[in-house]
């Protein structure tokens, strides 16, 4: 099924907020390489925010292969597992400015949901996607928090 926007359940799985019942979910960001070939990246509930339906903002770690290929082509693709289903969210991206002063620096972007693609197999049920186990939960949430506070901005 493809649609325009993101489901109500992942808008709410990013909106940022309850990130302690949320710390153990991870997704897959993927970009093409100058290689053409996909390019994978894990990032957390920390990292990314829904806006609305079609709107989010990313906050990645500077100077990976996953800015220079984002940068090359204002594209990725995210992918959500949640509720026995699996989605890909085709994004276009813009970078936004640097925040002077920000605790945690981070390169910002500006995400436009082009569609939605959902996969629900009709002959096995989807359990889980990828689950992480943070080291220092108290103290990555908070980083979570603020990185996601200035992601707003």
């Amino acid at each position: 099924m493809i649609q325009p926007g993101m489901p109500e359940d992942i808008v709410n799985l990013l909106n940022g907020k309850d990130l302690e019942t949320k710390q153990t979910e991870a997704m897959m960001l993927l970009s093409v390489g100058e290689d053409m070939w996909p390019h994978t990246a894990m990032i957390s509930v920390g990292e990314i925010i829904s806006l609305n339906h079609k709107e989010v903002r990313l906050a990645l770690w500077p100077g990976t292969a996953t800015i220079s290929n984002i940068l090359r082509t204002g594209k990725a693709t995210l992918v959500v597992v949640l509720a026995e289903q699996v989605h890909y969210l085709r994004l276009s991206l813009q970078k936004l400015p640097l925040i002077e002063h920000a605790k945690h620096v981070r390169e910002r972007f500006s995400g436009t949901i082009l569609f939605v693609k959902t996969d629900k197999a009709k002959y096995a049920d989807i359990t889980s996607g990828i689950k992480i186990q943070l080291k220092d939960s108290h103290h990555v949430i908070q980083r979570w928090n603020e990185v996601l506070d200035e992601l707003v901005k």
